[in-house]
């Protein structure tokens, strides 16, 4: 079956097209910019990886950037299997889905380019049913929205009207304001964990989006949910959809699509640089360089020390400005304490020629200051605060969850505090 797919991107609000991807299957599928786009003044190209040229890329360009946009894991497997096709697939998957991904980009068939903008209130019962069945629902939520949130949790976009506290479900090519994600199935009090992370990080002063847990029970893994405002949709009060404020999208991209690097190689695992090299994404791109980079060292730093063996380079990414003028990095996300399950030793990628976080100290943070070409000085200024505070605001970020109901988060809280003594140790 012929491939024919289109490609948008909105800039201050207005829809672009920006090119198409064609092909006889996912494997020879390409990506290539439309000479409208090429045409507009002072434009950037959607990817870094993607520059501005009229030839087409090649298929393994375009799925680096495009797979980059869908589910991972059980959900893309169960996106695959709800359609009947190949989880390898991908362009397959991202047609049904690719209305509403991260970032401003929207990928459709022409016939669908003109669908409906609307929300469809739901229930209590509905957003409880999304709680408590795991992957099952949120990928019947993903089907009938059309929504691609890349990850591998059991995640959707949605809309939520602060004043009324309401969920609607995005609905045609309209825009969510929130990722919603469902407690892990087998990783207990996986949510608490990632709020409690969440929290110290922002208390440390590290750029955060605002969160929040919905609590439908008493704090039980299958009657929680993990709500995050995209940092990517800024409500826009001029523009109303069903009496609700539409968002802007501003578009994103993750180091992974940044740098080329596939999906399925976004832990490192042989020596390739990939501290190095994003931290010269922002040298090379970002309009504010050097507060970027002591932003992302920052980041680093706190993963390292609360334990989060699962901070890969699609878990950080490039924020673009409205008018697409500007890059700069994207606040932190997906925080969560991993190593509180004993999953594994090693970190996503190696930090001062160190893979296994048990095999990292402060020297070893000197050293990838000094592969990196960050001030050494200034950088251990920084991993000296982190680590003096982490443990101050940790318990403050605990006692803000305890004050809210959830009475367990000292027993997490004291998880992640050993470990970070283990770190901190002399």
């Amino acid at each position: 079956m012929q491939i024919e797919l289109q490609v948008s991107i909105e800039i201050q609000g207005k829809q672009h097209l920006v090119g198409f991807i064609t092909g006889n299957t996912s494997e020879d599928a390409t990506f290539i910019y439309a000479d409208s786009y090429l045409e507009l003044p002072h434009i950037r190209p959607i990817s870094l990886n993607l520059p501005l040229q009229k030839e087409s890329f090649t298929p393994e360009q375009t799925r680096i950037f495009f797979e980059g946009l869908l589910p991972e894991g059980f959900s893309r497997t169960s996106v695959a299997n709800w359609l009947k096709a190949d989880e390898d697939d991908y362009v397959r998957i991202l047609e049904n889905l690719g209305r509403e991904c991260l970032g401003a980009v929207q990928v459709y068939k022409e016939e669908d380019k003109r669908d409906d903008v609307f929300y469809e209130p739901l229930s209590r019962e509905q957003v409880c049913a999304l709680a408590a069945e795991g992957a099952t629902q949120s990928t019947k939520l993903l089907m009938e929205t059309h929504l691609s949130l890349a990850g591998a949790s059991g995640k959707v976009g949605l809309y939520f009207h602060q004043d009324s506290k309401r969920w609607y479900l995005p609905k045609g090519r309209a825009a969510s304001t929130h990722i919603v994600k469902q407690s892990h199935v087998r990783l207990h009090q996986m949510v608490l964990n990632e709020q409690l992370c969440m929290l110290t990080a922002k208390k440390i002063g590290i750029e955060v989006p605002q969160s929040f847990i919905i609590d439908l029970g008493k704090g039980e893994d299958d009657k929680v949910l993990y709500a995050t405002k995209r940092y990517d949709r800024v409500l826009d009060s001029d523009r109303q959809v069903d009496d609700l404020s539409y968002p802007l999208r501003l578009h994103q991209e993750d180091f992974s699509q940044a740098l080329g690097i596939p999906s399925n190689q976004k832990y490192e695992r042989s020596v390739s640089s990939y501290m190095k090299k994003m931290f010269q994404i922002l040298n090379d791109f970002s309009s504010n360089p050097i507060e970027d980079k002591m932003k992302l060292w920052d980041m680093i730093v706190f993963h390292y020390l609360i334990g989060n063996t699962d901070g890969h380079v699609k878990n950080f990414s490039l924020l673009y400005s409205a008018d697409m003028k500007s890059i700069r990095l994207a606040p932190a996300y997906d925080i969560v304490s991993t190593s509180v399950y004993g999953l594994t030793d090693e970190m996503s990628f190696y930090i001062g020629g160190e893979l296994k976080r048990s095999n990292m100290d402060r020297e070893t943070f000197q050293e990838a200051a000094r592969e990196v070409q960050l001030g050494e000085k200034i950088a251990m200024q920084r991993y000296d605060y982190i680590a003096d505070n982490i443990q101050y605001c940790l318990e403050e970020a605990a006692k803000e969850l305890y004050d809210s109901g959830f009475q367990d988060v000292f027993e997490v809280k004291n998880q992640i505090s050993s470990l970070i003594r283990e770190r901190l140790q002399p």
